[in-house]
Parts: C-alpha cells; sequence; structure tokens
C-alpha cells in the first residue's frame, strides 16, 4: 500500500489484516455451507464459532483504522473513501456471518436435488467477495488493476443470480409445502446478498479509483 502509507507501516499493516479477515471469513462460510448440507453438524458449528470470532476482530481492526485516520489526519485527500470502503466491506463480512448463523438458528432442510446448486451458491458469492477484496488492494498497490477486479465481481454477480434463479425455479415446482419452498427461497436470496453487497462495493471502489486518477 506504499501509494498512500509510506510513512505509516503499522496502519497498512492494520489494513491487510483486516482484508485477510474478510477473505478468511468467506472461505469458512464455503466450508461451512458445505458441512451443513453433508450433515456434519458439529463441523458446522465450529466454522459457524470461527466466522463470529473473525467478525468480531475485523470490527475491532475496523474501528481502530477509522480512529488511526481520522485522529491523525492521515491521507486527507482519500480518507472518506478509504473508510467508505472499509465499512461497506465489513457489511459483506456481516451479511456472510448473518447467513451462516440463520443456517445454524432455522435449520432449514435443503432438497437433495438442491444440495450442489447451494454450493455453487456460496462458491460464487464468495468469489464476489474474493474479487471486492482484491481489487480494494488493488485501490492502495496497483490502482490499474481495480477495473480487472471490478469486472470479475460483476460476472460472478450475475452467475451467482443464475444460481440462485436456478434454485427458487426448482423448489418451486416440486410438490413441497408452500412453507418449504418458500423456507428454501429465502436462504437462496440471502446466500445471494454477499454476491449483491460485494457489488455494492466495487460500485464505491469504481468511484474511488475515479477520484484518484483525476
Amino acid at each position: 500500500m506504499s501509494l498512500f502509507f509510506k510513512k505509516t507501516q503499522k496502519l497498512e499493516a492494520q489494513i491487510d489484516e483486516y482484508l485477510d479477515l474478510v477473505v478468511k471469513g468467506g472461505l469458512i462460510f464455503k466450508l461451512g455451507i458445505k458441512c451443513y448440507l453433508s450433515n456434519q453438524m458439529t463441523e458446522f458449528e465450529n466454522y459457524l464459532t470461527d466466522l463470529r470470532k473473525i467478525e468480531d476482530r475485523a470490527d475491532d481492526l475496523r474501528r481502530n483504522i477509522e480512529i488511526k485516520l481520522y485522529t491523525r489526519t492521515l491521507i486527507p485527500e482519500a480518507r472518506g473513501d478509504v473508510l467508505g470502503l472499509l465499512e461497506s466491506s465489513d457489511k459483506v463480512l456481516n451479511i456472510t456471518t448473518e447467513n451462516l448463523l440463520e443456517f445454524s438458528v432455522e435449520i432449514p432442510r435443503i432438497n437433495e436435488e438442491l444440495k450442489n446448486d447451494f454450493i455453487e451458491l456460496a462458491n460464487r458469492s464468495v468469489e464476489c467477495l474474493e474479487n471486492t477484496v482484491s481489487g480494494i488492494r488493488s485501490y492502495f498497490k496497483n490502482i490499474d488493476a481495480v477495473r480487472d477486479y471490478v469486472t470479475k465481481v460483476q460476472f460472478y454477480k450475475k452467475e451467482t443470480n443464475k444460481v440462485a434463479e436456478k434454485i427458487k425455479r426448482t423448489i418451486f415446482r416440486t410438490d413441497e409445502p408452500l412453507s418449504q419452498k418458500i423456507h428454501v427461497r429465502y436462504f437462496a436470496f440471502h446466500i445471494e446478498r454477499i454476491a449483491e453487497q460485494s457489488e455494492d462495493v466495487c460500485d464505491r471502489l469504481s468511484i474511488a479509483t475515479i477520484k484518484r486518477l483525476e
């Protein structure tokens, strides 16, 4: 992140650690979903515990970074954009954690023929998250690469939408009770939100990038 933080190595390390936590959160989410769908509930709950710890650590780091950016008057010309990127990224991690928590609380019954689709839905959503983080890193280190990552997020977001639509169409064409159909749709929708929020972050990232290049 030398483009901004030549004299603030500690802050640079904290932002890198924060972004690492967002990526780890996505990876743990994918593992948790796979365990849930294969009925490995002990492992699933362990992943949920790990993810909640990551979210807590990320929240603490983000607040610490925000305080330093304000109190030390660092990068005043881009401070608002950096804070916005961190806060919107935090929403992605929060949604990811909330998703796994909802599986634990509501224990949805996912039809056998939809399990692979749910795994794919989780994978595509997390690919959006991962490329969003890569885009944010590029904003600091190699701004010319930001556009490539934003394009990838837009692509995987559309793929996420396709998988979610497939799940919804499939479940509503079964003979399951309406309550079951709605429950499955609910969980598909909320996993899809990871990709939606990632795209929102990239919209903010694109604007921040344009401002830096002006």
